[in-house]
This record gives C-alpha cells, structure tokens and sequence, in this order.
C-alpha cells in the first residue's frame, strides 16, 4: 500500500492486519487518524478490499490519565468504532498504558499449561531423560517467552517510581 501519511502517523501491515499509529493531542491525533483511515478506505474500495469495522477497534495509549474527554471519536465507514483498553496484534498484548502486564501474564500462563502437560506425560513414562528436557525448553517454551521481546521487555524494567526506571536504563 502506497499511501502518504503525516509524519504524526504511521500505518503498520502484516497480512491482512493493519495498526495505525497516531502521536499528538487527543482531538488533532482523532483528526489525523480519521483522515487516514479515510484514505485507507478509499484505497481499499478502489481494489475492492472490504474493511470489517465490526472487528476494528481503536485503543489510546497514554502512560498519564486522561485529561481530555473520556471517549475516542475514531470513525471506519461512518461507523464509531469501539474504544478498548488492550488489543492484540500478532501475538503481542497491547494495552492502554504501554506496561505489557497482560501479554507477559499469557505469556506466562501459556509455558505454565505446557510445562504441566508435560510433567504428566513424564510421570506415565517414568520421567523424561535431561536431554530430552532441554531440547522441549529450547524448542517450546523459550521462544514462547521471548516472542517479540523487543517490543515488549522494557515493560518489566519499569516500575512507578521513576527514580528507580532511570537507574535500571543507566
């Protein structure tokens, strides 16, 4: 897709999934996206693309509490598009205020169901010899933990006092 965007947006694809970043204040990052995600329309018609506004969300991250009025006004076909606190894209949890603590719950929740099936097929076979053991860890439950680590691994240095996220950037 070939499509000029601001230098305040940036639109991110893969597949047949799309995420349209906006920085600014609340009514001009609203106005911006609402611009581009007319022209992606436009766009999509003219290759008879159909966009699902059912399944389309919009999510504002801010690490501060909303100051501005409380709803988005972010539009897809004239329609409103419903305001959520997390979203998922591409196996990677968002959430509203950047912090990740959901996808590194699931994350976590996910090796823990893994790690539980397979301490119960050891036990019905006598156990699993310590070779076999690292090749599952290497093999299913590190990339499990480290999906997309970039994006998201500085969410586990920061905590509320900023004094102590300074010290763990030095």
């Amino acid at each position: 897709m070939k499509l000029n965007f601001a230098k305040q947006t940036k639109a991110i694809t893969f597949a047949d999934d799309l995420i349209i970043l906006t920085c600014g204040k609340l009514v001009k990052a609203e106005n911006f996206t609402n611009t581009k995600l007319s022209k992606i329309t436009t766009w999509a018609k003219n290759y008879k693309i159909e966009l699902n506004d059912n399944k389309t969300t919009a999510i504002l991250v801010c690490r501060r509490k909303r100051q501005e009025r409380n709803e988005l006004h972010v539009f897809l076909n004239y329609k409103l598009l419903k305001e959520v606190s997390q979203i998922k894209y591409l196996g990677i949890i968002i959430d509203n205020k950047y912090k990740f603590r959901k996808h590194i719950t699931y994350a976590a929740e996910k090796c823990t169901k893994l790690v539980y099936s397979l301490s119960k097929s050891a036990k019905t076979t006598w156990g699993i010899r310590h070779e076999v053991l690292k090749i599952i860890y290497e093999g299913a439950i590190l990339p499990l933990l480290l999906y997309e680590a970039p994006v998201w691994i500085d969410a586990i240095k920061y905590t509320c006092d900023s004094r102590k996220y300074i010290r763990a950037q030095k």
